[in-house]
């Protein structure tokens, strides 16, 4: 039977809520998973390598910049829920920075995909360093960036080797929209 006059390579109206709807789900499954992980010595509580950020970059990539800000939203709200209001709104200023950055940088060919991972790094680590400082009233949090900076540089290295590995199997399964 021949694919002419049927649905076979166009994508149903539910199938990009659906792709939304999975990559918000591997968000939470992946910070979900970074949160078992053990405390990272001479870092500030709560620091990760920001794993669930490749489900935030292929959500830019493959829907759009209002999705990604979405997937970053929910995490935000997960934290929220499930770490308390402050981790919550830690998690809110990092990731939209972050996502504001990527979906600005995205496209920039030059700056690779690793590069454009550090920079979402630091940022999304500078916006949680931020409202930290304004959550306590002090500005001596600061004292924390040249070890943050080092460790946006190893996050972003690890974030954009793994999104470069797994972009284009995720690519494979896009539906065409």
């Amino acid at each position: 039977m021949s694919a002419k006059g049927t649905n076979v390579g166009k994508a149903s109206p539910a199938a990009k809520p659906a792709l939304l709807g999975i990559m918000g789900a591997l968000a939470l499954a992946l910070s979900f998973l970074e949160s078992l992980l053990p405390p990272m010595p001479y870092m500030p509580p709560g620091t990760k390598p920001g794993l669930s950020n490749v489900a935030v970059l292929f959500t830019a990539h493959a829907l759009g910049w209002k999705e990604a800000f979405a997937v970053a939203l929910l995490k935000a709200a997960f934290a929220g829920a499930t770490r308390g209001v402050t981790a919550g709104l830690l998690s809110l200023a990092g990731g939209v920075l972050s996502t504001a950055a990527l979906c600005l940088l995205l496209r920039q060919e030059k700056l690779g995909l690793i590069g454009v991972c550090v920079i979402c790094a630091v940022c999304h680590n500078s916006g949680q360093l931020a409202a930290a400082c304004l959550l306590t009233g002090t500005a001596r949090l600061f004292a924390a960036v040249p070890l943050l900076l080092l460790f946006s540089l190893a996050a972003g290295i690890v974030t954009g080797c793994i999104s470069r590995s797994v972009l284009p199997a995720l690519t494979k399964i896009r539906l065409k929209m």
